[in-house]
């Protein structure tokens, strides 16, 4: 009798870890679908990935938390957020010029477009980082400086944002609509990256 209990509450207790699971992927890729409605506003994707990230870190500590702690939190966010947005798409023009000078032949431009992409590569990665542990009231400077130092001192946690960053790319290439809930899931990435980071 004993043993059959205990065989019950062991099969109870590993439903409970994979219906746990289930949950944190489902509720990644809801997650997604809001980053990619609050990206709508074309500078606001800093924002949004800050507001979808704190509302993945809420959902994995067990704080209550929906769709009007997200807005509110996207609202705070974009205060500062949406200048970086400017730069991050100022940044993102000049590397599509030296990709142009690249393939136009001009001497030296395949160095400079590779260094530029690496360049866009690492300041995404940053930007993630610094997404991930956004507070209320934190200032995107100050966040955009410690996360690029944390990008080059963890070279497997920026390996594994890059990894999340391909995930969607190669989705978005193979059936674009994917690209929207796989959001989620870069923001979940970026969060457990940074999560071992402060971890070790």
């Amino acid at each position: 009798m004993a043993q059959t209990t205990r065989v019950k509450e062991r099969s109870r207790r590993r439903e409970s870890v994979f219906g746990e699971r289930f949950a944190v992927f489902a509720e990644c890729l809801l997650t997604g679908v809001w980053i990619a409605v609050a990206c709508l506003g074309v500078l606001t994707y800093p924002a949004a990935f800050a507001a979808g990230a704190r509302h993945l870190r809420r959902r994995t500590t067990y704080v209550g938390g929906g769709w009007r702690e997200f807005v509110a939190d996207f609202r705070a966010a974009v205060r500062g957020g949406w200048l970086v947005g400017l730069v991050g798409w100022a940044v993102a023009a000049a590397v599509w010029v030296d990709v142009l000078a690249a393939r136009a032949g001009i001497p030296g431009g395949q160095f400079v477009g590779a260094v530029g992409i690496f360049a866009l590569i690492a300041l995404a990665v940053a930007l993630l980082r610094a997404a991930a542990v956004w507070t209320p009231g934190d200032r995107w400077r100050a966040l955009l400086a410690d996360a690029g130092r944390r990008t080059v001192r963890d070279p497997a946690g920026s390996f594994l944002v890059v990894c999340g960053l391909a995930v969607v790319a190669l989705s978005a290439g193979f059936l674009p609509p994917l690209a929207v809930p796989v959001l989620g899931a870069v923001a979940a990435a970026s969060v457990a990256v940074e999560e071992r980071y402060r971890r070790r």
